[in-house]
């Protein structure tokens, strides 16, 4: 591409609205343009990246034995009513309605239809396995986007789905999938790990997410200084650990706390941690019920386990109208003793004495409360794991990096096809559910998480396989003819050697342009300046301090050797 006849641009100064390095970075490299919140333009020089993620991609999932197809974006409401997700996304899809008031939805996720899709040659056992995958797009009205391209409304993905008549068989082609995903984010040079995560609206057997480490990524990456256990903060298990007290159990008293209502102020008014208070957390539930949840007071609710273990859809904080109607009380003051509404405890309250709960009447806490006081309705894991903790696997302490999720898998098991009717025959002439499994990657994602790990403050520094051109020739001096025609004959020489290159062959200085390809991340520079006199130009490598010279027949060669090798 030669840069004085195309549309190419940047800009010198930070995104105003971009809250993200990638964002910022990506926007004023011209390669993408925001439309409106959570949605963006995917310009040229952007798009040629996308492109080699998509390429590197559709290259490892055929390869795996994948098979391209397209769905519609637009989808009937009712497909996802019978699998019975509609609740779960709830106000997450875009709703909408044809001239006729059909239901349809805007596609965030596509199992339904590649189930109906499956069914069109899964009618024997001999039919499988067999794998499908879409390069699509997706919608999802995301409450706060935001990171520029890591949290969108409207986003590019890949998603794969393999077709088997058992578990084994899921087994082998969830396998073949992984090992692809590793190859996919090893050819784009991410720093990444693989988690166990929790199966969300996807629901099934299991899941693991591919985090690109990254400081400003949305999910918390659960690791081990010991070992390598990795996990995502929501599904990461807090380890029971059985203390050794064994003092004897005291008198329950009712004292008075005037103005105390948060853990902090308990504890200071008691002169105790805040790990001798139990606090009570009243929740909504799917819009049906308020549960008490009872934790350590210093800890956390992990809402998904609480979701998991209750089998619901969605929760929040009660309002203070109901918690007041509860406790009979000012919010502050909730405690589990008579409190007349399903409890939920945290085990590890199972191994507390004499703590210290809200009483159910303003400005009043019991102290010395045991697990006698009370009845708890369901014990289990539901706090959230912090940093520091016990690793479930060795025993050394947890510890905690930042990730994007890039990539997801999940086994799916029989769940989209028994609410499908997605089902085979097998050797005994029986009708028996199809196995399945999804698998997820998200391009616009890569992209950016590629650059929030590659960058310094000249710029976006692409790893060859993805960057939009590997290799630029700018002219020093678009004035000096000899420079020119060097420029334009190295050009032609290089795209006649399959080597991707651009000419910035435009009207400025040569500083504009040394940073401009530094801006958009080009991995090879070439300058033709004034050693073309003695047929010399300047090679340098994006990132690099230094630069060396090489006379102008040997570039060809040299590029070829360094590309090869890379």
């Amino acid at each position: 591409m030669k840069l004085s006849n195309s549309f190419f641009y940047t800009l010198r100064e930070e995104a105003k609205d971009e809250d993200s390095r990638s964002g910022n970075l990506l926007v004023r490299a011209g390669m993408i343009k925001k439309s409106s919140s959570g949605v963006y333009m995917i310009m040229p020089m952007g798009k040629r990246v996308l492109k080699k993620i998509e390429d590197i991609i559709r290259e490892e999932m055929d390869a795996s034995g994948a098979q391209e197809l397209l769905m519609p974006a637009l989808i009937l409401e009712e497909l996802y009513v019978q699998s019975g997700r509609r609740d779960a996304f709830g106000s997450n899809m875009f709703a909408l309605k044809d001239r006729y008031q059909k239901e349809y939805v805007l596609g965030p996720t596509h199992e339904e239809l590649f189930a109906i899709a499956a069914g069109m040659k899964g009618r024997s056992y001999k039919d499988f396995p067999y794998n499908l995958y879409q390069i699509q797009a997706k919608y999802r009205d995301e409450t706060r986007p935001r990171y520029g391209l890591i949290r969108t409304r409207e986003f590019l993905m890949k998603d794969a789905y393999s077709f088997d008549v058992d578990l084994d068989g899921l087994d082998v082609s969830y396998q073949k999938m992984f090992e692809a995903y590793q190859r996919i984010f090893d050819r784009m040079e991410l720093n990444y790990k693989i988690v166990k995560a929790d199966t969300g609206a996807m629901g099934g057997l299991l899941s693991e997410e591919f985090q690109a480490i990254c400081a400003i990524g949305e999910d918390v990456v659960v690791g081990c200084e010991g070992c390598d256990f990795s996990s995502n903060l929501e599904i990461s298990e807090v380890v029971d650990q059985i203390s050794d007290d064994d003092s004897a159990q005291l008198e329950r008293e009712l004292v008075e706390t005037p103005q105390a209502k948060t853990i902090e102020e308990v504890a200071a008014f008691f002169h105790r941690k805040p790990s001798d208070f139990v606090k009570t957390l009243l929740y909504q539930v799917d819009g049906k019920e308020i549960v008490a949840f009872l934790l350590r007071g210093d800890r956390e609710l992990n809402e998904t386990k609480a979701l998991k273990l209750l089998g619901a859809n969605a929760m929040e904080l009660a309002n203070f109208a109901d918690v007041e109607r509860i406790t009979h009380a000012k919010v502050g003051f909730a405690g589990p003793i008579d409190l007349g509404i399903r409890i939920i405890m945290d085990r590890q309250v199972a191994h507390m004495k004499n703590f210290i709960v809200g009483a159910n009447h303003t400005d009043y806490h019991y102290v010395n409360v045991n697990l006698n006081d009370f009845n708890a309705d369901i014990i289990a894991d539901i706090a959230l794991v912090q940093e520091g903790d016990v690793c479930p696997c060795c025993g050394k302490h947890l510890t905690f990096t930042k990730g994007i999720e890039v990539g997801n898998t999940f086994k799916l098991g029989t769940k989209y096809a028994q609410s499908l009717g997605l089902q085979y025959l097998d050797k005994d002439n029986q009708l028996k559910p199809v196995v399945m499994g999804s698998y997820g990657i998200g391009l616009a994602r890569c992209m950016a998480a590629v650059v929030e790990q590659h960058n310094d403050e000249a710029g976006i520094i692409w790893p060859r396989p993805i960057a939009p051109y590997q290799v630029a020739i700018v002219v020093a001096a678009h004035q000096d003819e000899a420079q020119m025609e060097a420029a334009a004959q190295l050009y032609d020489a290089l795209l006649h050697a399959n080597v991707d290159v651009l000419l910035d062959d435009r009207k400025e200085r040569a500083g504009v342009k040394f940073k401009d390809m530094e801006l958009i991340g080009i991995p090879y520079r070439i300058t033709v300046g004034r050693g073309i006199s003695e047929g010399k130009v300047e090679l340098k490598v994006r990132g690099a301090q230094d630069s060396r010279e090489l006379a102008l027949d040997e570039v060809v060669n040299e590029m070829q050797r360094i590309l090869a090798s890379s």
